[in-house]
């Protein structure tokens, strides 16, 4: 069921009752997007795309500091680029958008619009690439996608077009290259764990789910409340794949002429969903600190003219202290609306702290804080005010992650036979051997919707869950958004 953005009302289901109409009405209701008038797409909100931001802020940080740079390229992409690599484009083919007419025109070659940009971006690396000198190139770039997802849409989850992050590199060796794979996910990692609050498991993708045109793709992937999987990163060692079919090739210092080996890596609007799922409850949005647009909402609560006037004082004092330290504050001195109204509103949109400030505190000196992951209420003086801020920020960041990694634990399960492993699936993750065989991840996957998430690396000996043979790869498995 849609929700409408316009309803004011709070979540009318509970996250353990309904979870994905508790988790529409909340991204709707919290004005973090809404249905787009094409089966698929979305509109993300300005509160949502805040959030966005920071994300981006966070790896451009990263990015651009290891000597990356921005860059943007075209959004069509000419089938024939798609048709050089094989893998790839067998891999996309389903799910690209294609542009034939332009206006009343037939055009010529079909133009695909953009499922991801490594043929398009390495066509100009072909032409900007000559010698050793000229790597390694470092690029990003941060654009919108398009994947035919018609079917079994979720807002920001699964949409057939969203907003994304995506590396390209190219090296002189391979070393090189898979430095910068590993250097990637760790970006991922770290953005996922240290500022989402979302414990997620590192490793390989089998050949089957790997990047198509990959010699083999790197992941993260995240445990939600319903058990599912959301696969939050990739990164991807491209070997000599594309390099050889688009020319990115370069002479080295003997002056031989040598393919470059090539890098991919890309985080997307997904992980808002992840983010959302994760990190909130039957009242709404549960914001980190360290994401959230606001991190601080000042509400007054007054009873006349004069309380007005004297508390706004106050809170505008107050408000600038906390800024200059770094803190994102908001005072919502809106008319027409209550006090109870804003509580409301901002508990559901997530703010980590709420100060409340009214007659009573103005006379003792001091504010009322309000936690919203705990509800934990406690007076401060304003003297003490930013202080306790910033330390009640951290103490609020690590105890998301920690929360969430425990839920995390609590749905991850071992199996030692077929049974277990069926159980185990419909509510978590299955850590099992498997032998390696494509045709055993298939069976596994037709029978209980399961796939493959990644393949252990703690972990090197057991037997294959479904055909029971030794192996030294032990793996991850589970139903997935």
């Amino acid at each position: 069921m849609e929700a409408d953005v316009r309803d004011e009302k709070g979540i009318t289901v509970r996250k353990s009752e309904d979870f994905s109409e508790w988790y529409l009405q909340l991204v709707t209701k919290a004005e973090l997007a809404d249905y787009g008038p094409v089966q698929g797409t979305m509109a993300i909100m300005p509160y949502g795309y805040a959030i966005w931001e920071k994300i981006q802020e966070i790896l451009n940080s990263k990015i651009k500091a290891s000597g990356h740079s921005n860059a943007y390229f075209p959004l069509l992409i000419p089938e024939s680029f798609f048709l050089k690599e094989a893998a790839h484009i067998k891999g996309f083919a389903p799910e690209l958008f294609w542009v034939t007419r332009a206006g009343e025109r037939e055009i010529g070659e079909r133009l695909a619009i953009r499922p991801t940009s490594e043929t398009i971006i390495y066509s100009f690396m072909a032409k900007w690439i000559r010698s050793w000198r000229d790597l390694p190139m470092l690029l990003n770039q941060w654009c919108n996608i398009a994947r035919a997802e018609i079917k079994s849409t979720k807002l920001f989850i699964r949409t057939s077009e969203f907003l994304w992050q995506e590396g390209h590199t190219a090296h002189s060796t391979k070393e090189e290259a898979e430095e910068e794979v590993m250097r990637a996910l760790g970006w991922y990692k770290e953005l996922a764990e240290r500022y989402l609050s979302i414990p997620v498991l590192a490793g390989t993708k089998s050949e089957s789910e790997k990047f198509p045109g990959a010699v083999y793709t790197t992941t993260i992937e995240a445990i939600m409340p319903d058990g599912k999987a959301l696969q939050c990163g990739t990164s991807h060692y491209l070997g000599e794949n594309f390099s050889k079919h688009f020319g990115v090739n370069y002479l080295d210092k003997e002056g031989k002429s040598r393919n470059a080996h090539t890098t991919s890596w890309g985080i997307s609007t997904r992980v808002l969903g992840a983010l959302v799922m994760l990190n909130s409850d039957d009242k709404g949005l549960v914001l980190p600190p360290l994401i959230a647009p606001i991190q601080v909402v000042m509400v007054p609560i007054f009873y006349s003219d004069d309380d007005r006037a004297n508390i706004t004082k106050v809170a505008e004092q107050l408000k600038a202290k906390i800024e200059r330290r770094g803190m994102r504050v908001r005072f919502d001195n809106r008319e027409g609306r209550s006090p109870g109204y804003k509580f409301n509103y901002w508990e559901l949109r997530g703010v980590p702290v709420r100060i409340e400030i009214g007659p009573r505190d103005l006379k003792d000196g001091g504010v009322v804080l309000i936690r919203r992951d705990t509800g934990e209420k406690r007076k401060v003086k304003n003297e003490e005010l930013v202080g306790t801020l910033s330390k009640l920020m951290k103490e609020m960041q690590k105890s998301g992650l920690k929360r969430n990694r425990l839920l995390m634990e609590e749905k991850i399960f071992k199996a030692g036979s077929y049974d277990q492993f069926k159980d185990g699936v419909a509510k978590g993750f299955v850590k099992a051997g498997w032998c390696g065989s494509a045709d055993c991840e298939a069976r596994i996957k037709e029978e209980t919707g399961a796939t493959n998430r990644l393949v252990c690396t703690d972990e090197k000996k057991g037997k294959c869950i479904y055909c029971k043979k030794e192996t030294e790869t032990v793996a991850y498995f589970a139903r997935s958004y």
